[in-house]
Parts: structure tokens; C-alpha cells; sequence
């Protein structure tokens, strides 16, 4: 709690209440200060700063829908869902052809951000160069001059997981030529919409993206190499990242002033006893997931822990070469720096137990040597993440790029708003207590939307009527309240 020259009067106006002395014997000055706390009751409450962006989130593939219209090319997402059988991305919201609707609900919400993807296959049908399809040049277009011309910065993430199939055929983020095609992308892109977006993002959740689908093999394209082809993909997505940080920084930075970084994403974990295992299996869990793009990004490299444990299994598997690939330090020095602020996303926090394994097969989790269980609500662990991403990679300014909880269907979510409030109330702590400059938070997800691969997970602010033609736009109570947040710039509502 923050104490406020509010509550101090309030408090000693109740301490006089309780005492001895008759309430028509306060002084003048008790009078006086009572009148002013009753004239600007609230005056002094916290308040998030007037510069604050407040934002909600989307992505493309998630929302647009018309995944083959317009000339749009073929995702990995698209193919990997069709094959499968299961539901898919290719209605959705429909924003493609209701993005004013969208625009209209942000608006009525009071959002000052609003952060979106860009589909690659809309822009570059195959991802490259030879055919520019102009429908989907003016569509993103129209969205982000409507967000401007409503005083919404656009926050524009480059890539949200729906790389264009063709590129995956030439072998995706195991290609080294991939780090070629994402720069002629992200140039395209700052050409084109450079002097209106003030906010780029190049990559969402790299740990997603190569976990999942170079590692599990779970999620698009569905790679299971999970000993090698995770690491691989890492590599090269972050040498494509700096690429597209130094084309802004070197070609479009003094013309339009803009910023770029990249989302990482973790959740917090708490260690499971406060044994000398589980302390390291905490900070090691930490390093593998959120140190694994951060370290090379804002130090410098892997992170060490990385580095050691990845090259000792694989000498014991019997491999000449540690499965981890090594950065030249041309490398290190080309990645390192290439970041304007941090960006964040986090939903969850979890207990970090240590979990040795013996040597069998090549793993990420067994390299890791941790599991982690028992999630529970623990608004205090987002602000430790906080506080570690500061103390740790000294950013000078973070952004929470996505937060929010999942429902079921119905309208009444004061789950959520309780989830939501005691997320943002440790943002604002950390603000305000803890000087952390977190300069924005953008809640996940503005509506209800495809959550890769089910319509079961409802994370919006706003109920999306699947089943309905219209695909109908509801407010929740999570909604009203975040307007009433946004309005007030403060929790006490």
C-alpha cells in the first residue's frame, strides 16, 4: 500500500475520533484540512503517469481471418492447421474486414497504444521480395492511420509466429539465409509505414517460437529437435533480429525517430524450497528461458550457465561439438546493444525445483535441469520479474507487451479485473517504489480471439461471438473497468 497525503488526514481525523476529546473541539487547522481532503478527496491517490501508454494486444493470425484473401500467401500456421485437421485461423475475429470496429472499440476504451502484428504473407505472399501484394500494403494502412488519427500509437510487432510457408520450406529458422529475407521484410515495412509507427517489436517470444515449434515440435511447423534444432533456431533468429536493429538504427532512425526492440517472454518462478538446489534450479530456469535471448541481447553472448551445462552434455553424449552454437565475438558484438527498451510478457508464476538428469538423449529441459509446477496467483512474483529485469539487464525503460488471464465464455469476468488489478497494482509499485521506468501495459488481449490452435481460451476484454456471422463484438466487465482505469489513470475505481 502507498500511503497518501489523503489517508495521513483521514487517519489522524480518526485516531481524533477515538480519543478522549469531543469532536466540536478540533482545532482550525483539523477543520480546515478536513474541508481540503473532502474538496480533493482522491487528489493524492497513486496514479499511473500522464505519459503512460495503456494498450491492449493482438496478433494477426489470431484475428484477421481472410487468410487466403487478397492475394495473401500460405503460413506455416495455416499449413500445420489444415493438415492437422484441428480448428483453425481462417475467420477468427474477422478483423480484416471489421479492423474499424476494432479501431471503434479501442477508441471507446480510452487505449493510448494498441499493439498488432504484421502477416508477413500479406505483405510477401512467398516472404520475398518478387511480389509485393499491394491489398495487404493498404490495409495495414488504413489500420494504422485510423489508429493515429485517433490518438492510438501503434505498437507493430514484425513477427508474431506466422512465418510464410515457403520460407519454412527453405528450411526456416534453421537457415541461415533466413537472417536475408527477415531484413528485406523489416526494411519493406519501415519503408512503407516508418513515418507513423514510433514502436517497433521485430520478433514475439522467441522462446515460443523455438521451443515450440523447433523443439516440441507442438506448434508451427512442428519440429521435434529438441536437443539441437532449438538451439539452432535461436541462433538465427536472433542474428535476423539484430539485423533488422541495425537497418533502423543506420537507415531510418534520424528521419523518423523511432524505437525497436524485441518481446521476450517468462514467467516468474519461485524456488521450491529455500534449499541450495532449488535456489540455482531458480536462477538457472530463469537464464534458460528468459537469459537464453536476453543475455546475447542487453550483455552479451549466452548466458554462462548456458554455455557450460549445454557443452558438458554433449561431450558426455559423445558429440565432438556442443550442440549450443558458439557466437564469433563479431557475432557478440553485432547482437549486443540492439534494444531501445525491454519488453516483457508474462501471465504466470511457478515453483523451480532442481531436476538432474543422467545422460540419454539430447534435451533442452534435460540441458536445463529443472521442472516446475504448482501454479498459483502471485501478483509479487510480477514485480520481482520486474525487479530482475532491471537489476539484471539494466534496459532503462520497460514495456509490459502482453498480461492477462484466461476464461470461459461469459461477460461477468470479475476474475479477470481482480487478476488484472493486482498485476497492475505491482507495476505501479514498481513504478513508485522501485523507480523502474516501465514507460507502458498492454493488456492480452483486446478480444477474444484464435489462441492457436482452440477458441476455448478466452483472454479478452471483449467476447468475440464465434458462431455468429457477424462475429459479434461484446463488452465484458473487465472491459468497463479498464476503461474506468484508463480514465482515471488508477486502480481506485
Amino acid at each position: 500500500m502507498i500511503l497518501t497525503i489523503n489517508n495521513v488526514i483521514i487517519v489522524a481525523f480518526i485516531t481524533r475520533l477515538f480519543s478522549k476529546t469531543p469532536i466540536f473541539y478540533l482545532s482550525n487547522m483539523e477543520i480546515k484540512l478536513l474541508i481540503l481532503s473532502s474538496l480533493f478527496a482522491g487528489a493524492f491517490c497513486s496514479k499511473f503517469p500522464e505519459e503512460f501508454l495503456f494498450g491492449t494486444a493482438t496478433a494477426a493470425f489470431q484475428i484477421e481471418g481472410a487468410w487466403n484473401e487478397d492475394g495473401k500467401g500460405e503460413s506455416i500456421w495455416d499449413r500445420f492447421l489444415h493438415a492437422s485437421g484441428r480448428e483453425n485461423g481462417d475467420v477468427t475475429c474477422d478483423s480484416y474486414h471489421k479492423w474499424q470496429e476494432d479501431i471503434d472499440n479501442a477508441k471507446a476504451l480510452g487505449l493510448s497504444s494498441y499493439r498488432f502484428s504484421i502477416a508477413w504473407t500479406r505483405i510477401l505472399p512467398n516472404g520475398t521480395l518478387n511480389f509485393i501484394n499491394q491489398k495487404g500494403v493498404e490495409y495495414y494502412l488504413n489500420l494504422i492511420k485510423g489508429l493515429k488519427s485517433e490518438g492510438i500509437e501503434p505498437l507493430v510487432t514484425i513477427y508474431h509466429f506466422d512465418m510464410p510457408q515457403y520460407l519454412s520450406d527453405l528450411g526456416g529458422f534453421l537457415n541461415p539465409q533466413f537472417v536475408d529475407y527477415f531484413e528485406d521484410y523489416a526494411r519493406l515495412l519501415y519503408q512503407l509505414y516508418g513515418s507513423y509507427v514510433k514502436y517497433w517489436f521485430t520478433f514475439n517470444e522467441p522462446f515460443s517460437i523455438c521451443s515450440g515449434g523447433y523443439g516440441s515440435g507442438m506448434t508451427a511447423p512442428g519440429l521435434s529437435l529438441n536437443g539441437d534444432g532449438i538451439y539452432q533456431c535461436a541462433y538465427v533468429l536472433l542474428k535476423a533480429h539484430a539485423r533488422a536493429y541495425r537497418v533502423y538504427d543506420t537507415e531510418f532512425k534520424d528521419q523518423y525517430n523511432g524505437k525497436v526492440s524485441i518481446v521476450l517472454n517468462t514467467n516468474w518462478f519461485e524456488p521450491n524450497s529455500t534449499s541450495t538446489e532449488d535456489l540455482d534450479a531458480q536462477e538457472r530456469i530463469l537464464q534458460f528461458y528468459l537469459g537464453w535471448f536476453a543475455n546475447p541481447v542487453f550483455i552479451g553472448n549466452w548466458p554462462q550457465v548456458m554455455i557450460d551445462r549445454i557443452a558438458n552434455r554433449s561431450k558426455l553424449e559423445g558429440l565432438a561439438r556442443s550442440r549450443l552454437p558458439e557466437f564469433t565475438q563479431e557475432e557478440i558484438d553485432y547482437i549486443n546493444g540492439t534494444y531501445d527498451f525491454f519488453a516483457i510478457n508474462t501471465y504466470k508464476v511457478y515453483k523451480a525445483r532442481n531436476t538432474e538428469h543422467g545422460i540419454s538423449y539430447p534435451d533442452f529441459y534435460f540441458d536445463m535441469g529443472v521442472t516446475y509446477e504448482n501454479k498459483y496467483f502471485y501478483p509479487e512474483g510480477f514485480r520481482k520479474l520486474l525487479n530482475f529485469i532491471n537489476d539484471r539487464y539494466n534496459p532503462g525503460s520497460v514495456i509490459v507487451t502482453e498480461n492477462g488471464l484466461e476464461t470461459t465464455d461469459y461477460l461477468n469476468d470479475t476474475d479477470r479485473i481482480t487478476y488484472l488489478k493486482d498485476y497492475m497494482n505491482s507495476a505501479l509499485e514498481a513504478i513508485e517504489e522501485d523507480k523502474i521506468n516501465i514507460f507502458g501495459y498492454t493488456v492480452w488481449s483486446l478480444m477474444d480471439n484464435f489462441e492457436w490452435g482452440s477458441f476455448e481460451r478466452r483472454f479478452g476484454l471483449i467476447r468475440v461471438d464465434f458462431d455468429s456471422p457477424n462475429k459479434t463484438r461484446t463488452w465484458k466487465e473487465s472491459a468497463k473497468w479498464y476503461q474506468q482505469v484508463i480514465a482515471t489513470r488508477s486502480l481506485d475505481n
